[in-house]
């Protein structure tokens, strides 16, 4: 039997591979082993994951978090590669654009093991952001690279992958498979909108985490400014990340914006499903409220789902305080209307199928 490591260690990848991993198991015809690299360490952010999702529990946990990111990428390509040495894999699985993710790649491609890139192709085109530069150096050393959409297909294109010994696929985005798996276990699962005493569309479902809000202090002061002019209209729920957390200890809290502990993939679900609409810097985040038809304020100064954009589901304000209001009042009066596939169905089963042709 083929064997493959994959290698996780931050919430949305714990999503992803709840899918892929399922249909590995259902097919029996690869062994999986999985390495958690501690990326998320938070009980909240990482093990509830796995308790909730039916993750198979990692082989190996490496507990390696909270440095800088030279350091953490150093230490994880360090015991990773270890890892190999011991195990032997015939390819290697990596998930998104973390340091995980890269850290991952490079211990592989070093090995001369294969390099599976689940989430091909995004690009944000802005170097100031870690998550672009993992991209790309992870995209540019895969064997197979599974793209969600037609804009990575064609980003892949344009940087020249029809010349490299790779093997460029579209299979849809993964995250698609989860929602649709996942929401028909929403009620029974989740309780948080009656412990919160929510009512159905009467509030917003805020996130803030990427380092270039929560590492410059305007900025982060200004998306507050932006949440306390919404809370005079509108309760806003945030569930906080643990890097804003500290951030945040000195703000002014307005009593309409309800601070929360960072929630589970189900109370996620449920919090995505009965929100308003959606206030975020996560990549993943924006693609969730679109699987659950909700509008999505962007708080970033561009995004690597840029058919979101275009097909005016979501909008870009970056950390403006006043522009944050007035898409607000905008999408207030629109109707969410989405006959178009963005992002495919049975993504994980093509994913499967890729896989096997390249083992």
């Amino acid at each position: 039997m083929k064997k493959i490591v994959t290698i996780l260690g931050a919430r949305p990848q714990f999503v992803k591979a709840a899918v892929l991993s399922r249909i590995i198991k259902k097919y029996g015809l690869i062994n999986e082993i999985i390495i958690h690299t501690g990326q998320h360490y938070d009980a909240n952010m990482s093990q509830v994951f796995f308790d909730e999702m039916d993750i198979p529990s990692p082989k190996y946990n490496l507990n390696i978090n909270g440095l800088q990111h030279g350091a953490m990428t150093g230490q994880m390509l360090d015991e990773i590669e270890k890892i190999l040495l011991s195990e032997k894999p015939n390819a290697v699985l990596v998930y998104g654009d973390t340091n995980t993710t890269l850290a991952g790649a490079l211990a592989a491609k070093k090995l001369h093991i294969k390099v599976i890139h689940i989430e091909a192709g995004l690009r944000s085109f802005n170097m100031q952001m870690p998550e672009e530069i993992n991209r790309i150096l992870t995209d540019r050393i895969s064997d197979l690279l599974a793209c969600p959409t037609d804009v990575a297909m064609q980003n892949l294109q344009k940087e020249g992958f029809d010349a490299f010994p790779s093997t460029v696929v579209k299979t849809g985005d993964i995250m698609k498979d989860a929602v649709v798996y996942y929401s028909a276990m929403v009620t029974e699962k989740s309780t948080i909108i009656s412990d919160l005493s929510l009512d159905e569309n009467q509030f917003i479902l805020a996130t803030i985490h990427r380092q270039e809000n929560t590492d410059k202090l305007e900025n982060l002061k200004s998306i507050f400014e932006g949440f306390s002019e919404l809370t005079k209209q509108i309760k806003v729920v945030f569930p906080v990340h643990p890097r804003t957390k500290k951030l945040i200890q000195n703000f002014d809290i307005p009593d309409n914006l309800l601070l929360i502990e960072p929630v589970g993939y189900f109370d996620m679900l449920s919090l995505l499903k009965h929100c308003k609409l959606v206030i975020t810097d996560s990549g993943g985040l924006q693609k969730e409220a679109y699987f659950n038809q909700k509008f999505c304020i962007i708080v970033r100064e561009e995004t690597e789902w840029v058919e979101l954009v275009h097909h005016n589901f979501a909008k870009i304000v970056g950390c403006n305080a006043a522009k944050m209001l007035e898409v607000y009042y905008y999408f207030s009066n629109q109707l969410f209307q989405s006959d178009n596939d963005l992002y495919g169905t049975q993504v994980g089963e093509a994913i499967h199928t890729e896989i096997l042709k390249i083992l």
